[in-house]
């Protein structure tokens, strides 16, 4: 299909399909292009705070949708649901906000971070990296900011553009950045992509869209290698080794060792000045702010370890976070939203673990992790527990004295919790409550 840019849609009958952050920066962006949306669709309905009609998402919206020429949809909405075929089928075709973005940008000076996990981590260390070195960044995508808001507050003329790009996204784009990054691949959003292998095609389709050069992945990662002939031939691994530089970013776990390097060869590849100067990236990395909920340290409670991992939704975090803590006795709180996840690669990645482990499973999907546990790793004491201020008491005592409580869920906190946020704010008021029952000497 034709790549088309924001400024193609003058004089295209253009639909808008959710309004959630991406939609409204995608009508900021339509509104700075002289493009005036014929319809708006979103969920329930209801008037833009500019007072514009929004359809709701049924058959009369879904129909309206359909006739248009293009429908730029909110990257959530998947494209094998009933809703977007009827809609493509009116029709109407069907794009994202970040490869029409892509489409008018200097992609040269762009690169596009992706991977079931470590991909914000990877995206956030780069940003800190290039603007150290002294590079007007953006950074944004998945991760935040979409970079063609006219109203986020961006440097003019950056000199590197960093994009978080999910699945999703990925599945969505026609032209390729400069340079592509796959951090990782496991299980995750199985549902949006129908299945595991059309999820993998969709997410390491990025690699091979026109305009890459350079593709790098981590050294040794089985999926990745298992999948190696969709990563396409401008393929380059990047070995890992903590270093001066790693060490000044104060990140736990050799995973994020890995992300770090991934961050750094990014820089090289597009040529940001100084990125291959071992003295430089130190000082550069001494800057770096850790991102919430990412192996997050929350505090000590008599000699335990509390440790705030709730961005993690799938295995593949979760095994690297008790990785982290190698030797040390782990009470690791898992279990949230059920996707569908196969939890048998947990069960045997934690089977024999040497320094003690408690496993806790939280609803809903405890039940399934817990199975998982009985049929590959009997020999782990696994516990259900109701809700998550249960499960922080009851890993506190059984990690006495010297050991780790690690919410790592493995899964996601929708329908208990509003979001990943709201879970580790809820660990954390526990943590604290149990603090103040065992103050400090």
């Amino acid at each position: 299909m034709t790549a088309l840019g924001f400024a193609d849609l003058r004089g295209r009958m253009v639909g808008v399909w959710g309004l959630g952050v991406e939609g409204r920066a995608t009508l900021r962006r339509l509104d700075a292009e002289g493009v005036v949306p014929a319809v708006l669709v979103d969920a329930h309905g209801g008037r833009t705070d500019d007072g514009r009609e929004v359809l709701a998402a049924d058959a009369a919206g879904l129909a309206a949708l359909g006739a248009c020429d293009v429908v730029i949809k909110s990257p959530g909405i998947s494209p094998y649901d009933p809703p977007a075929l009827e809609v493509a089928a009116g029709g109407a075709d069907l794009v994202g906000g970040l490869g029409l973005w892509l489409a008018g940008a200097p992609r040269e000076r762009v690169v596009c971070i992706t991977g079931t996990k470590g991909k914000s981590t990877t995206s956030a260390i780069a940003g800190a990296l290039a603007t150290g070195l002294g590079a007007r960044c953006v950074v944004g995508g998945n991760l935040g900011t979409p970079p063609w808001d006219p109203q986020a507050d961006l440097p003019a003329d950056p000199d590197v553009y960093i994009v978080e790009t999910s699945s999703y996204q990925a599945h969505d784009l026609r032209l390729g950045p400069r340079v592509a990054v796959v951090t990782s691949l496991s299980q995750d959003h199985l549902t949006w992509h129908h299945g595991y292998e059309t999820y993998v095609r969709d997410k390491l389709s990025l690699c091979t869209r026109p305009g890459v050069e350079v593709v790098l992945t981590p050294v040794g990662d089985p999926e990745l290698e298992r999948h190696a002939a969709l990563l396409g031939p401008r393929r380059r691994t990047v070995p890992a080794a903590r270093a001066a530089w790693t060490d000044a970013l104060g990140v736990l776990g050799e995973h994020n060792v890995r992300n770090a390097a991934l961050a750094r060869a990014a820089l090289v590849a597009l040529g940001v000045p100084g990125a291959d100067d071992d003295e430089r990236v130190a000082a550069a990395a001494a800057g770096y702010v850790p991102l919430r909920s990412r192996l997050t340290p929350v505090g000590t409670v008599d000699g335990v370890a509390f440790v705030d991992d709730s961005l993690s939704t799938n295995v593949l975090p979760t095994l690297a976070a008790v990785d982290a803590f190698p030797g040390r006795r782990i009470a690791l709180l898992v279990g949230g939203q059920d996707r569908g996840i196969d939890y048998a690669p947990l069960a045997r990645g934690l089977a024999g673990r040497a320094g003690g482990l408690l496993v806790l499973t939280l609803p809903d999907n405890g039940p399934r992790i817990a199975a998982a546990f009985a049929d590959h790793a009997p020999e782990v004491e696994v516990r259900a527990v109701d809700d998550l201020g249960e499960a922080t008491a009851a890993a506190f005592a059984w990690a006495r004295p010297g050991g780790v409580v690690l919410l790592s869920p493995a899964a996601p906190s929708f329908g208990r919790f509003r979001d990943y946020a709201e879970r580790a704010e809820v660990f954390t008021a526990a943590v604290a409550r149990l603090a103040a029952l065992h103050p400090q000497p």
